[in-house]
């Protein structure tokens, strides 16, 4: 009979593994999207629109997903979730116009909701001290997204893009099977039946929840619109063939997946906190850089015009999205092990409304780069945006959690020194 040391492990690999393939379906449109965005004749905005699409769903139904985990266990319905994609999946390759991929493409998003249903159901099977580890190892599915980057465009080239739906549908098929034999339930991890659904929402009325979502929707959301958006974006700016972009796009995307193991013994060793507050802070360093668009200029000189360009290398560009990347990834274990900390018995409705914000980030953030992109023909407005945004989660953090706990050192201080 198998240990409870043996399952616990059993089951963070295999979601892991699951969550990897949930991850590559969910991201396929970053490249897949680009020979179809030429066939279509699609604008920057509908590009935007096509490669969110699935995103959407997967972002809506992780609240009702994470639901379900609490009530009925993990196995079962991450087992569901992966097999009512794969007919999805397979359509794709036979859509023809915008419209027919939105649709496919909206079922074919439930893959996304993956994150929640396994987050809940590994967390459970480690004591508290240990959560932080087994949630980021579980996290490092998101590596799916550079799996795809380095396997998607291969299979385009060779196959063309209507053979990477057959393929990934067929790999989901197997993957929920070998899923289901080698993962366990517990019936403790369940919450009871006396458990109402008003009882499980209550914690939506806790303003720490919408916290932990804006921080979220940053590390998780700019994560999902970016990896999406980077291979269209070196193709753009830099003159890139799909392979080569695709390669480099990965560069973000492998770190921002493979590291969250990282990132969540860092949060268990140093608290959720003081993670956040730097993973936070170095992301808005990397994004004023990336951010400056580039630029030529002639100034007027005693030796008559000198003219200069300022702006990023494909290196350079490649190197600070790598350091975004592995913050990306830090930043995502780190705002779940709030979380764990805080909603140990709720941590599937929680995760669920989190993982939701996260996700309806990675969904609007790529329409938006698009539509800037339209609007301004500047391609670096998008980093813009994104500074933005972790701009107002630092103010929200320092406001709700660094300056309380100075005051109360301070009062601390100063009953001392009476």
């Amino acid at each position: 009979m198998a240990t409870q040391q043996y399952k616990a492990w059993s089951v963070v690999i295999m979601s892991t593994l699951a969550f990897t393939v949930c991850f590559m379906i969910w991201m396929m449109f970053a490249v897949i999207g680009i020979p179809i965005k030429e066939t279509l004749g699609l604008n920057e905005t509908q590009f935007g629109i096509l490669v969110a699409t699935p995103v959407l769903t997967g972002s809506l139904i992780r609240l009702p997903l994470g639901m379900w985990t609490d009530k009925f266990g993990g196995r079962i319905v991450f087992t569901v979730l992966m097999l009512s994609t794969v007919i999805p999946i397979w359509l794709i390759s036979y859509a023809t116009e915008f419209w027919h991929f939105l649709v496919v493409g909206l079922f074919v998003g439930v893959a996304g909701g993956s994150f929640t249903v396994g987050i809940a159901y590994c967390a459970r099977w480690f004591p508290k001290h240990q959560q932080g580890t087994a949630m980021g190892i579980f996290g490092a599915g998101n590596t799916g997204a550079a799996v795809t980057k380095l396997v998607a465009p291969i299979i385009v080239v060779g196959y063309g893009w209507t053979m990477v739906p057959k393929v990934y549908a067929v790999l989901m098929l197997v993957m929920a099977i070998v899923f289901w034999f080698f993962t366990f339930s517990d019936p403790s991890h369940k919450v009871g039946k006396s458990v109402t659904v008003r009882e499980q929402l209550a914690a939506l009325k806790d303003p720490k929840v919408w916290r932990y979502s804006q921080y979220y929707s940053i590390v998780f959301g700019g994560y999902v619109a970016l990896a999406l958006w980077m291979t269209k974006y070196y193709v753009g700016e830099y003159g890139f063939d799909l392979k080569t972009a695709a390669f480099l796009a990965a560069a973000f995307s492998i770190p921002g997946g493979v590291l969250r193991a990282i990132g969540g013994y860092f949060s268990d060793k140093f608290g959720a906190h003081t993670v956040t507050w730097w993973v936070l802070w170095v992301s808005l360093v990397c994004l004023f850089f990336l951010s400056y668009p580039q630029t030529s200029f002639t100034i007027q000189t005693v030796n008559g015009s000198a003219s200069f360009s300022l702006g990023l290398s494909a290196t350079v560009f490649t190197i600070i999205m790598f350091t975004l990347g592995i913050v990306f990834a830090i930043g995502k274990a780190s705002v779940f092990k709030y979380i764990s900390d805080d909603y140990p018995d709720n941590i599937g409705v929680v995760s669920g409304v989190v993982g939701l914000a996260g996700g309806l980030g990675g969904f609007l953030m790529p329409i938006m780069f698009g539509a800037l992109l339209d609007l301004t023909g500047i391609r670096t407005s998008a980093f813009m945006l994104m500074f933005g945004v972790v701009w107002v989660s630092l103010m929200w953090m320092y406001f709700t959690e660094v300056r309380p706990v100075h005051a109360d050192l301070h009062e601390k201080s100063l009953t001392t020194n009476l």
